[in-house]
């Protein structure tokens, strides 16, 4: 990390939308899961050997996947969900910063690619470079991923290599972040049955424990970010369960599973909030998996389900991220890659942590 303390603030800078992308018709599913499958961050084998399982993963899995996004109008929503968070966040930036700036969206699997985005950003001159993934939480699969493949690009791209790029890995303990929350989980708790006994289900995106050993940070971020919330709400004895969803193939994966759980629940004739902890704006893992698949298994148990939403455009949400925008703006480091408190949260063993400044 250098540090110059006659840097003059960035008059103009680029701000970076990270998600994962999604499938926009049921033609560009396969080459989707390709794309997905391709990224060595998921497969981590070298060429050609990942360009084979890719193709082979994502041929024998496009007719399911296609009949999954037929549940929910032959695409993915997330590109026209991050639109409106873009706009949310641009609106709300405006009323609270002087500097002239743009956002771009970037997506990892699917259009927009970083590629694209380059050549925007390229035309568009930033004297800085603001990334901010809308994965709360990092992993290397996700957040690090799309880091990694704009980083690379961008230094084979012709943007002048003297203009800072600064990283907002995670923001997992954000105040407003957890507030947004806590709002809808109060109000999910105040809709439960009188005299239920219920349990809140955190369900996040699984992960390969093989990944979380190597250091990957995922699964402890995750957990931190419950410890708040569950501290927040403040109810003594609360019932509450971390859980994992989502996993693809044979290998070992984050435990307890969200289905497992949701079935536990069942069996104890429990009600259940479910809360999508790791996601930010609703796709096939919370329209399809969480209230179709998971509804489904609550209803033959009979139990109340509630599946809480993501927090999208939460009035909350956004001023956490605008809020982040501001800190790194007005912080006077070139190239910083860090937590949104401009610290490094992550213990030590995490060493898959991207955090370059001092603890």
């Amino acid at each position: 990390m250098s540090e110059n303390t006659d840097i003059r603030k960035a008059e103009k800078v680029a701000i970076v939308l990270f998600n994962l992308g999604g499938p926009d018709s049921l033609n560009s599913v396969q080459s989707f899961l390709f794309n997905l499958f391709y990224d060595p961050a998921i497969i981590k084998l070298p060429n050609p050997l990942r360009f084979l399982i890719a193709k082979l993963i994502s041929f024998i899995r496009a007719e399911k996947a296609k009949a999954i996004y037929a549940l929910i109008g032959n695409k993915s929503p997330i590109l026209e969900e991050t639109i409106l968070q873009k706009k949310a966040l641009a609106d709300l930036l405006s009323q609270k910063i002087t500097t002239k700036f743009e956002i771009f969206i970037s997506m990892r699997h699917w259009h927009p690619r970083a590629y694209t985005v380059i050549d925007q950003i390229k035309q568009y001159q930033p004297q800085e470079i603001i990334l901010l993934p809308l994965y709360p939480q990092f992993s290397t699969t996700t957040t690090g991923s799309a880091i990694n493949e704009f980083r690379n690009l961008i230094n084979k791209s012709e943007i002048n290599k003297e203009v800072p790029i600064k990283t907002i890995c995670c923001y997992s303990s954000e105040s407003d972040y957890i507030k947004a929350h806590l709002i809808l989980i109060k109000q999910a708790i105040a809709a439960i049955k009188d005299d239920a006994k219920f349990r809140i289900l955190f369900s996040a995106h699984s992960l390969p424990v093989k990944i979380i050993n190597e250091g990957d940070p995922y699964q402890w971020q995750i957990e931190q970010t419950v410890k708040q919330i569950i501290a927040e709400i403040n109810i003594k004895d609360l019932d509450y369960r971390i859980s994992y969803q989502s996993k693809v193939g044979p290998v070992e994966w984050l435990k307890p599973t969200t289905e497992d759980e949701i079935k536990n629940a069942g069996i104890e004739n429990k009600s259940l909030i479910v809360v999508p902890i790791a996601f930010v704006s609703e796709h096939v893992e919370t329209l399809v998996e969480l209230d179709i698949e998971y509804g489904n298994i609550a209803n033959l148990y009979q139990i109340q389900y509630i599946r809480i939403a993501t927090l999208r455009i939460s009035e909350l949400f956004i001023n956490s991220l605008a809020n982040i925008i501001q800190r790194f703006i007005n912080n006077n480091v070139n190239d910083i890659c860090s937590s949104s408190s401009l610290t490094k949260i992550c213990p030590d063993k995490f060493v898959k942590c991207p955090c370059n400044v001092q603890t």
